[in-house]
């Protein structure tokens, strides 16, 4: 599907006639999809006032309201491009963006008007002012830039991912019709944020491609008061990262909170992988099925999940059509897939050893680096070729850094990501592999494995080191003391003792990025320090 998205989506509006049908659920408020696209051809108008053209970026930090989809449907219809920023990041995190996105104009909230006086600043209120006339939608190239979201940081700077008009829609294709399966009678409630890639879709686009609806929600999310949305607005998808199912499911009244989703048919969860424990609690306490999954700022949303057709508790799922995956190992192509391909004729090329361009190949069951590739992989980073070159390669392809296996039946299983490995006795360790022996524990909420850098010997030059784990413990788990000796002995039973963590520390909740990423160099600092039973101080 081509053409400039704004336009793409109103058309659908029109052309399925769900001009009047609910769109968005902000509060007490309802907006139609009409009312939608109507805000956004008047944002459009207020934003050429101001000075931007086809090809100007417009920085949107705003809360998830009206007021920011009218920004970034005003934007899109310009032909200029949008920048997506959470408004809760920091001065010195908004500084990055500005310098490195350079954009014509700023659309922000009142309290973040002083961080962007460097160029013409809007805000939401702004947008809805009657403009002097309404722009039609400006006609884009194929494959012209829509919009920008920035990675999560967790490996140095953040770097900004460049979409295109005709993303959406691919991943819309993949996961809301290919996974969910959604109907114009679905109504989506993501826990992440619409200026994240994932709640993006789930917010945004796949409720307007689809004549859907969703629950836009301005405040930072708290379990009370995802409660309280769900009680109002009876949503039937719930899209959220794995830290915010642990505490939807393992506070004090898990019979609130299933009454309060009791309208979900199916919860979509990525951003880390699911502990195979918590998948089940999930299921549990709201009632329906979980469906874990993978994706990534560079590729827009997700393009390898279980799906409510299909779907195997411990593994990310299946590849979603329209994208395909390569493993890669080091002898070459250990798999290729995508959709509905002969798994016997895969199995049989994998036996004989041969992959991509004849390389030698890992044969089906083996692990290696992901690559992706599809429609909406990104066109580039923002301003660095040079680490565009490193991630996306000339063929498309790009580089996931995560590290799985696909089995006989096309489910991948995820071993973690390729720079969290690190060296213990000698030997690698994937912390993801210690870190699901321990979840398995019913005491234990979440858990993040890490090199212990204060153990005699740590680091990979040395060959020595230990793992240390940091643990967020259910309300009802064992006193401190207890819970660690029997984590360890848990890990002693089913691992070899290079792998058995040397310390355990509670922790309220473990650090993370915007995203919902584990930030582990946080966990390593040497501020946290530990009483004698594991805790912190």
């Amino acid at each position: 599907m081509e053409g400039n998205l704004a336009a793409v989506l109103a058309d659908r509006a029109d052309t399925y006639g769900w001009r009047d049908r609910p769109l968005f659920h902000s509060g007490a408020a309802t907006y139609s999809h009409g009312e939608v696209h109507d805000a956004g051809a008047r944002a459009a108008g207020v934003l050429r006032s101001v000075g931007v053209r086809p090809g100007h970026r417009v920085l949107i930090a705003l809360p998830d309201s009206i007021a920011f989809v009218a920004a970034l449907l005003g934007t899109l219809r310009l032909g200029a491009v949008a920048v997506l920023t959470g408004p809760e990041l920091s001065g010195r995190e908004h500084a990055y963006v500005l310098g490195d996105a350079d954009p014509r104009a700023v659309v922000c909230g009142p309290g973040l008007v002083p961080r962007f006086t460097s160029v013409p600043v809007l805000t939401g209120d702004d947008l809805a002012d009657e403009p002097a006339s309404l722009p039609d939608p400006v006609p884009v190239p194929a494959g012209a830039a829509a919009y920008v979201q920035y990675t999560s940081g967790t490996t140095g700077d953040p770097k900004g991912a460049v979409h295109r008009h005709t993303d959406p829609a691919a991943y819309h294709e993949a996961m809301a019709l290919g996974a969910l399966g959604m109907v114009p009678g679905d109504v989506s409630f993501s826990l992440s944020k619409a200026c994240y890639p994932y709640g993006l879709g789930a917010t945004v686009f796949f409720p307007m491609f689809c004549g859907g609806a969703s629950v836009l929600w301005p405040d930072a999310p708290t379990v009370r008061g995802a409660v309280e949305q769900a009680r109002r607005h009876r949503p039937t998808l719930l899209f959220t990262v794995p830290t915010w199912y642990a505490r939807l499911v393992s506070g004090p009244e898990p019979r609130a909170v299933r009454e309060a989703f009791a309208s979900l048919r199916a919860a979509a969860s990525a951003g880390e992988p699911l502990l195979p424990s918590l998948g089940d609690r999930i299921e549990e306490v709201l009632g329906c099925p979980v469906l874990d999954g993978l994706g990534s700022t560079e590729v827009g949303h997700t393009f390898v999940s279980n799906t409510v057709t299909r779907r195997r508790r411990g593994a990310l799922g299946v590849v979603l059509d329209p994208y395909e995956i390569a493993v890669r190992g080091e002898g070459g192509v250990g798999y290729e897939g995508r959709p509905g391909e002969d798994r016997a004729a895969a199995a049989a090329a994998n036996a004989a050893g041969l992959g991509a361009g004849g390389q030698a190949a890992a044969r089906i069951g083996e692990r290696g680096a992901l690559y992706v590739r599809g429609p909406s992989v990104m066109i580039e980073y923002l301003g660095k070729p040079g680490r565009t070159a490193d991630a996306l390669g000339p063929d498309g392809w790009l580089r996931t850094g995560d590290l799985v296996h696909v089995d006989e039946d096309g489910f991948v299983h995820h071993h973690g990501r390729i720079l969290d490995q690190v060296t213990v006795s000698g030997e690698r360790v994937l912390p993801l592999e210690v870190e699901r022996i321990l979840g398995q524990h019913p005491g234990v909420v979440e858990v993040a494995v890490i090199a212990d850098a204060d153990a005699d010997g740590a680091g990979e030059e040395a060959g020595g080191g230990a793992l240390a784990a940091f643990v967020v413990a259910d309300e009802v788990a064992p006193p401190v003391p207890v819970l660690a000796e029997e984590l360890i002995g848990l890990a002693r039973e089913r691992l070899p003792e290079h792998k058995v963590p040397r310390s355990v520390t509670f922790m309220a909740e473990l650090p993370r990025t915007s995203t919902g990423k584990v930030r582990r160099s946080a966990l390593g600092r040497a501020e946290l320090s530990r009483n004698g039973d594991g805790s912190l101080r």
